[in-house]
Formats: structure tokens, sequence, C-alpha cells
């Protein structure tokens, strides 16, 4: 099995990205709002706990299905020791089914991103972000208090990618991704 964790900051393209390589490779995608968007629906807030409990639900039925693989997309803050500790727990789920590990990130300027924060395609698949006031002012708002992009060279991980997607279509940076690490 093959988990691909795709990762960066709000709006760089990771879901688009992800649904891109689903369609040139044998991996399903599992994007954050998967899990997000259920809950504000039905719960009326977010609730980190729910999301928590129906994302390891799926991350063990998934590692023990026998299917190719995921993509997993987050958006990660570089330095929350709690992020890098969640990658490790995601890991930790599948390791007993002899996964291999692959990580993207994803980079782009701000300016970039708020352009992307209001595609079509990111409000038809994350209702939450069809206010897009609200949006574009909390993607500034975290760009402030987080750090969502590595430093060049930060990041040590065996089959790791850094892209650089600001002037990049999400169906090349997938073929990019698939033809690195051989999906």
């Amino acid at each position: 099995m093959k988990l691909v964790f795709l990762i960066g900051d709000a709006a760089v393209g990771k879901m688009t990205v992800g649904q891109e390589l689903m369609k040139i490779t044998a991996l399903r995608l599992f994007h954050n709002h998967m899990s997000i968007e259920p809950v504000l629906e039905i719960f009326g807030e977010f609730n980190g706990e729910i999301i928590w409990d129906m994302r390891e639900l799926v991350f063990k039925h998934f590692a023990k299905s026998g299917k190719y693989g995921m993509i997993f997309t987050m958006m990660m803050d570089f330095d929350m020791k709690s992020d890098w500790d969640y990658l490790e727990h995601v890991k930790s789920i599948f390791e007993p089914y002899n996964t291999e590990f692959y990580y993207v990130e994803l980079i782009a300027p701000q300016e970039v991103r708020l352009e992307r924060n209001i595609t079509e395609n990111r409000i038809k698949n994350k209702p939450s972000k069809k206010n897009i006031e609200i949006s574009n002012q909390r993607l500034i708002n975290d760009d402030k208090k987080h750090r969502c992009a590595s430093y060049e060279g930060e990041i040590k991980f065996d089959n790791y990618l850094r892209i650089d997607n600001t002037n990049l279509d999400a169906a090349i940076v997938a073929e990019m991704i698939k033809e690195e690490f051989g999906l």
C-alpha cells in the first residue's frame, strides 16, 4: 500500500492536485475537508474530536483494505509539534500493512492562494468556504499565526518532494508526483 501525504498552506492546491493525481493513478483521495464539512453541517460548528474520530475510522479501515493507496491532504504548521506528531500517528496506523510513505509539499504565495480560495472547485467541495470574505480573512490570519511552508532543505523525509506550484496547472503537478515516486 502507498500513502501520499499532500501538505501545504490553505488554498495552495492540495485537494485539486489530489483530484488530478487520483485520475492518473490507482490512489484514492481523502482530502481533509471530507471529514470537516460533514461535522460542520451536522453539528453547526467545528469539532476537532469528532473530525479526528472520523479520520481514524477511515484510516483504520483503509489501511487493512488491501487497496493500492491513499492521498491524504492536510494543512501543516511546521512549527507545531502536534502536526508532526499527527503525521507520525497516521503513519503508525498504516505501518503494519507494509505501507510506503510519500510526502509532497506544495507552496505558493498568499496572493496566489487568495485567488485559488475562490475557485468553483474549492467552493463546491468545501461549502464552509462559500463566504469568501470570511474565508479570505481566515487565510490571511492563519498566515500570520502559522508557518505552513517549510524552509528550503528543512524536511528530511525519504520520498519527499517540494513543489512551488504557483504557475503550474494541477494536472502537471500530479504528473510530476506520479513520475517522481513511480505511482
